[in-house]
């Protein structure tokens, strides 16, 4: 129980600091200001014993829509309300080396603006990169590590292509 109030915790405190950082980085303008970088929260992962046990129990005691890949979060994009977006919360089999070379039991996956410009940035930065950009139809995917090693995932999305996949598969969302 505390392990799952931990997770709770850490998903909501999550999406809280994503949404700052968001604002904080939107919120400068005029000359000097930083490009856009993290524009949300694209993604919760974490680790665990039974990820098909813990989508059962998210589903039956807190309600979420769960797949076979977790539960994908729908909401209106802040710029433009006639566009969706989407959060991914998927559970993990702890023996999972998706995560790699982290050794955390969670991942956090921010949505970007421009993916190719923020990598040309980070590496500037001197951010450690831990793989190439990866383009799928629904998205461009890179990693990073962060200050403490913690794996990180950028996705910079097309939400439109990402709908129609999900509801190709037939896939509810968690609204």
């Amino acid at each position: 129980m505390k392990r799952i109030l931990l997770t709770a915790f850490a998903i909501i405190l999550s999406f809280g600091l994503g949404f700052a950082f968001n604002h904080l980085l939107t919120a400068q303008s005029g000359a000097g200001a930083k490009m856009k970088r993290v524009t949300g929260i694209g993604g919760v992962f974490f680790k665990c014993k039974d990820p098909g046990k813990m989508r059962e129990w998210y589903k039956m005691h807190l309600g979420l829509n769960t797949n076979q890949y977790g539960s994908v979060f729908e909401w209106k994009q802040a710029t433009d309300a006639t566009k969706k977006g989407f959060t991914q919360w998927s559970p993990f089999k702890e023996t999972t080396k998706y995560f790699e070379p982290s050794t955390k039991d969670f991942m956090i996956n921010y949505r970007v603006a421009d993916l190719k410009a923020l990598i040309v940035e980070l590496k500037k930065e001197g951010v450690t990169i831990t793989d190439t950009m990866e383009t799928y139809d629904y998205g461009k995917f890179v990693h990073i590590l962060d200050a403490e090693g913690n794996k990180v995932e950028l996705w910079e999305p097309n939400d439109v292509v990402y709908d129609k996949m999900g509801v190709d598969m037939g896939i509810e969302t968690t609204k």
